[in-house]
């Protein structure tokens, strides 16, 4: 009885869904915080995306998954702050900056400091509106009123007052040393910014001529460039080869330089001749041997990594150009004996793809031993940080045992420029988060921080520390949850953990949930030279955000990486118009039921207390496995309560009142369609929330918008396990009922005798109650439902908990074939009993596992011998 006049469109389409949602969401401000003293708040900082482009498939997961808490939490009537923001990310955007500028025929040096950065802003404003774009096709539901940029004024502030104090602390120190240095950016990088891949190449055996005798000295080396800047050949003190070379000098061939022969602990032996040739101003190992025996540092590159003038006659030519030529003169020279063909690991920018150089450079570090300590301190307490997996914390406390000093400094223009300032005549070092009073006679610092070191105080600073007394710091720091992959543990969580506790004495976190990253579906790592990246707006044009979404959020466990397959976002869309479909029928059917005139007081079927104690079950599910984080198996709750069972079974089960006279059973059955459609969307809303907006809106409702409502209770006057029971065999019944007829090609318009033995007259009786369902689902010419029955000798039969079926089927059934199917229905329960039983047999299972899980296993155990055993009688009647 279709007597209410829908709006909703008969296909679903998400594209018209989805139109101008978003805008009603922001309008009405439903995402905002309130600062709701009578609630208890829930805070979330976005992982700022870089301003360099577009988002990213594993941008959308991990925004998906923080809308999904951030909704759930505000339903469950939580102030919630999810706080949205951007970062700089100085290398990335200059780079991009500067070949914008390169097209367009000029420079960053042409244009000047000032003029650059207003060119980098003019960027940032234009990328920035980008990814607002996307948030919005995601439909994330931001508080904008709060949106950050690592650069802005309250965070520039935080910045320079948080160096200052390490400053003064002397946590942060500067100095010359080797660091990791990108030719091609022409800035330092931090050791995690360097990414070491396995490249062929060689060891170059040399022979070094000694000074003052006859000989020479052996040593190899896979970079020869370097060697112009020899300074020193080591050995080990107690190696009887070469000491009584210790205190000599060797020639450093081309150059001509004299260099000595030192005794250092360090040379391993065994390695190659035994002798080490030592190059301070370009190998962190030499680095350090040279400050033990005070050698000079010679430094044989220029930051482009040409040669300069310590090169001699390579001077400008490029290190790659230059180590051709050098092995070349080697080998004319009688130098260069041997080349050694070897794969070894090389490091590259992770930011350019350059092949990093290890380069001696004065720049800004900090002291990270004591920082580290106290956040690896921290997770012996109570207020640890909680990883989720926990496995992840073992890898960041890995991390943080071995962590090197951090350097901080980079050769860029965009960025946090450093607090620190050079008298012009005295050379005297001046840090502030103010300049000099006599600013004219002082130089600022050229450089600009690392982008993580701004980002590394986002949880805190966005919340306007460092002023501590500012609302939003007192009321939403620390965070609940952070969200991000686990490629970034080391990036940014670590940082974001260490600074938080030196700074605000507190985690900026309770809990840090780890994804892994979305692959393609043949599990290679997306990236440009495979041509295999997906754009997720791209994904949203064919099927919708909502689509996306649930894919993205259910698709994996927490911290596994994710399969991009276009399949299963299209299984998703089907999914999404399953509900449409369910909805619009649900809709139609309603008649003119208000909010108000819902009443699930009145008598009930059976299909009405199974779905309403399934919707409670689903319910407790759904919200547990969120609060575990576990999105994948609250998702796996949700399809098979809603497609299985409301849309399948539910919805076909309530047609039958629906369409009968019986006024007030019409209205009971709305109202549970109501009441259960409503509760269901807004389960799926944290998932889905676009097409649930637009149905819970044309449902009775209360309420602006669904993104406020309540989230669902469990009801326990809805709890009936006996409907559960009786409905699971008439479902196993009627599915049997079917399979039989599929099987002999018998279709459903047919009528067919049904006979049903039950085990016993509570069974019979159960049955009989529920006699409209058989008749309307089975389409029997005659239906019998007995506890003494007799077999039929030519019949189909299925067994089923607490009856066994029959369908007298002669002339369209094979009786031999019926023994057949009889033998692989009795090798199945043969299986599950097998399989029941070695569980029960196990004594370590019986005795560690809980009572109710042991019962339930018997329970299991006496179902399938029942069922085996009745196969194995009918096998015998028709063999007979």
């Amino acid at each position: 009885m279709e007597d209410k006049n829908v709006s909703m469109p008969t296909k679903y389409d998400p594209s018209t869904v989805e139109k101008d949602r978003y805008k009603y969401w922001i309008d009405g401000k439903f995402f905002e915080a309130e600062q709701d003293e009578n609630k208890e708040p829930y805070t979330v900082v976005i992982p700022p995306p870089n301003v360099t482009g577009r988002l990213h498939l594993g941008h959308a997961w991990d925004t998906t998954l923080q809308d999904i808490l951030t909704r759930v939490k505000r339903m469950q009537g939580y102030d919630v702050l999810w706080l949205p923001g951007m970062d700089h990310a100085g290398i990335a955007t200059q780079a991009k900056v500067e070949a914008k500028l390169k097209e367009q025929g000029t420079s960053r040096y042409d244009l000047g400091r000032e003029a650059f950065l207003d060119k980098s802003w003019e960027w940032k404003k234009e990328y920035a509106q980008f990814i607002r774009t996307q948030w919005e096709k995601l439909g994330l539901g931001l508080d904008y009123s709060r949106e950050r940029f690592t650069l802005d004024e309250g965070l520039s502030e935080a910045v320079k007052e948080v160096f200052v104090k390490l400053y003064e602390r002397d946590l942060i120190y500067r100095g010359e040393y080797i660091i990791n240095w990108d030719p091609s950016t022409k800035t330092a990088l931090s050791d995690i910014e360097v990414e070491y891949k396995d490249v062929q190449g060689a060891f170059y055996h040399m022979r070094y001529p000694l000074k003052d005798e006859e000989g020479a000295i052996e040593v190899a080396t896979t970079r020869p460039e370097t060697m112009l800047g020899d300074t020193a050949v080591a050995v080990h003190p107690k190696d009887e080869r070469y000491k009584h070379l210790i205190g000599k000098k060797a020639i450093l061939p081309i150059i001509g330089r004299e260099i000595d022969i030192v005794a250092d602990d360090y040379v391993d032996m065994e390695f190659g001749s035994g002798a080490v040739k030592i190059t301070p101003a370009h190998d962190p190992n030499d680095f350090e041997i040279g400050n033990r025996h005070d050698l000079e540092r010679v430094l044989v590159m220029n930051e482009d990594g040409t040669m300069n003038e310590n090169a001699g006659k390579y001077k400008d030519m490029d290190r790659f150009e230059c180590r051709k030529q050098i092995v070349n003169d080697l080998q004319e020279s009688g130098v260069l004996f041997d080349i050694e063909e070897h794969v070894h690991s090389v490091g590259h920018s992770e930011r350019s793809g350059a092949v990093v150089e290890p380069y001696l450079s004065t720049q800004w570090f900090v002291n990270m031993e004591p920082l580290a300590k106290q956040a690896i301190d921290l997770q012996s307490t109570d207020d640890k940080v909680s990883f989720v997996p926990d496995r992840f914390e073992k890898t960041y406390l890995n991390w943080m045992d071995n962590i090197r000093d951090w350097c901080i400094s980079r050769q860029l223009w965009w960025g946090h420029r450093i607090p620190a300032w050079y008298h012009k005549e005295t050379g005297e070092l001046y840090v502030g988060k103010e300049a000099p009073a006599d600013t004219e006679n002082w130089e600022q610092d050229e450089d600009v921080l690392d982008t993580w070191f701004s980002s590394a105080l986002w949880p805190f600073s966005t919340m306007g520390w460092p002023d501590e007394s500012n609302d939003d710091f007192k009321r939403y720091f620390p965070t609940n949850v952070l969200v991000t992959g686990y490629d970034i543990i080391f990036f940014w969580v670590s940082r974001m953990i260490f600074q938080s506790i030196e700074f605000t004495d507190r985690r900026p976190f309770e809990d840090v949930l780890i994804h892994g990253l979305v692959r393609d579906a043949e599990g290679r790592k997306m990236s440009k030279s495979l041509g295999n990246g997906v754009d997720p707006m791209d994904v949203i044009e064919k099927y919708g955000a909502d689509s996306l979404r649930y894919f993205l959020s259910t698709g994996s466990s927490p911290g596994q990486d994710l399969r991009f397959q276009w399949e299963k976002v299209e299984s998703t869309w089907n999914f999404a118009n399953k509900i449409w479909n369910a909805s619009r029928f649900a809709l139609m059917n309603m008649g003119d039921i208000k909010y108000d005139d819902i009443d699930l007081s009145g008598e009930k079927s059976v299909a009405d207390d199974w779905i309403l104690t399934r919707l409670n079950q689903t319910i407790e599910q759904v919200t547990k496995n969120i609060d575990r984080y576990e999105f994948g198996e609250a998702g796996r709750h949700l399809y098979n309560f809603i497609w299985d069972e409301f849309c399948d079974w539910y919805i076909e089960m309530a047609k039958l009142p629906l369409y009968g006279e019986d006024e007030q059973r019409i209205h009971t059955t709305r109202s549970i369609l109501a009441y259960t459609l409503d509760q269901t969307m807004r389960m799926l809303h944290p998932f889905m929330p676009f097409i649930t907006e637009e149905i819970w809106q044309h449902l009775p409702h209360k309420g602006e918008s669904i993104t406020r409502a309540s989230w669902p209770a469990v009801r326990k006057e809805f709890h009936n396990e006996q409907a559960v029971s009786e409905m699971e065999r008439l479902v196993s019944i009627i599915r049997s009922v079917r399979n039989i007829r599929a099987e002999v090609d018998t279709p459903m318009s047919k009528e067919i005798q049904l006979l049903i033995q039950a085990k016993d007259q509570d069974v019979a009786a159960e049955l009989e109650n529920n006699r409209s369902y058989l008749e309307r689902f089975c389409n029997p010419s005659e239906l019998t439902i007995s506890v003494d029955l007799q077999a039929p000798e030519k019949a189909m039969s299925a067994v089923v908990t607490g009856a066994e079926l029959y369908l007298p089927l002669a002339g369209l059934i094979n009786i031999s074939d019926e023994i057949k199917r009889l033998e692989k229905e009795w090798e199945k329960w043969d299986k599950e009993v097998a399989r029941v039983q070695k569980k029960l047999a196990n004594e370590g299972f019986v005795s560690k596992a809980p009572q109710h899980v042991v019962d339930e296993e018997r329970k299991k155990e006496n179902d399938y011998l029942d069922k085996r055993a009745k196969v194995e009688a009918r096998m015998k009647e028709l063999k007979a």
